[in-house]
């Protein structure tokens, strides 16, 4: 393991997948990554996940963990507090993300009605399942069995300050961080060093890097308002193009491994290997 100046600058969870970024000073692990992250998805009535790809308005819905479940608010609407207890007991389900369905429970029709009215489209809130049988393709974690809730197709994303600077030195107008979704962003490393590294080690937690993480039209939206802003994905397509995976990328997704009670602070130092 070789040290490096690098240390962990920001925390992001995202309690609703699609909807905007949490930021945390610190987190622990959870069964399937950090705790509190894409644990509740937004579906269409057939069960089929919704995002900013076709929903930007998902972006202007603040989704907060709380000590009952989850407080979501919009605009000038009233908040709706939903009690995870009792849409873990609710109507069980299948839902879809991408090529992959997995069981989860419909969390009632006041989430139903808030949502479809923030989003102006028909859409049910969905929490995952105690038990699911979801897990991150072998093709990039070997054989090891991964546990995977709602998130696009693995647990962590870590993204790297100074990347992104290298990408706003190519832009028009620069993008800020939140546009890429990450959950962990690092500073100090070289721009894009992140590409090489293969484990990160902060405490006691350890960040296998699997797989880089291929970029569609969301860091295109402002996640403030929902709005189509500065589109970073010419630019990326430039110079950060991969055959192989035939996207342009930035980030990289990871798999996040620690003893019980292991916990990620901002500010912590980050070593690489």
């Amino acid at each position: 393991m070789v040290a490096v100046t690098a240390r962990l600058a920001s925390i992001a969870v995202y309690p609703v997948k699609a909807c905007r970024a949490t930021p945390l000073a610190e987190v622990g692990l959870g069964a399937h990554g950090l705790a509190g992250d894409r644990e509740w998805m937004v579906v269409r009535p057939d069960g089929r996940f919704l995002s900013q790809r076709t929903h930007p308005a998902l972006a202007r819905i603040q989704a907060t963990g709380t000590a009952a479940g989850l407080r979501l608010a919009c605009g000038d609407a009233d908040p709706l507090e939903v009690d995870a207890s009792a849409a873990q007991g609710g109507a069980p389900c299948e839902v879809a993300v991408w090529d992959d369905r997995l069981a989860a429970t419909d969390a009632g029709e006041a989430a139903a009605a808030w949502l479809a009215r923030a989003i102006d489209a028909p859409a049910r809130l969905v929490r995952v399942a105690a038990v699911h049988a979801r897990r991150a393709s072998r093709d990039w974690v070997g054989e090891r069995d991964v546990p995977v809730a709602f998130a696009d197709g693995f647990p962590v994303l870590v993204c790297s300050s100074t990347s992104l600077a290298e990408l706003n030195r190519r832009l028009p107008a620069a993008v800020p961080m939140d546009r890429f979704r990450p959950n962990l962003v690092i500073d100090g490393l070289a721009p894009f060093a992140e590409d090489g590294i293969r484990r990160m080690t902060i405490g006691a937690v350890t960040l296998d890097l699997v797989k880089p993480c291929t970029r569609c039209s969301v860091p295109g939206i402002d996640q403030l308002t929902g709005v189509a802003s500065t589109d970073p994905f010419p630019a990326l397509r430039a110079f950060r193009w991969d055959a192989a995976l035939r996207g342009a990328t930035f980030g990289v997704n990871a798999v996040a491994t620690g003893p019980a009670g292991a916990r990620l602070g901002v500010g912590m130092p980050v070593d690489v290997a």
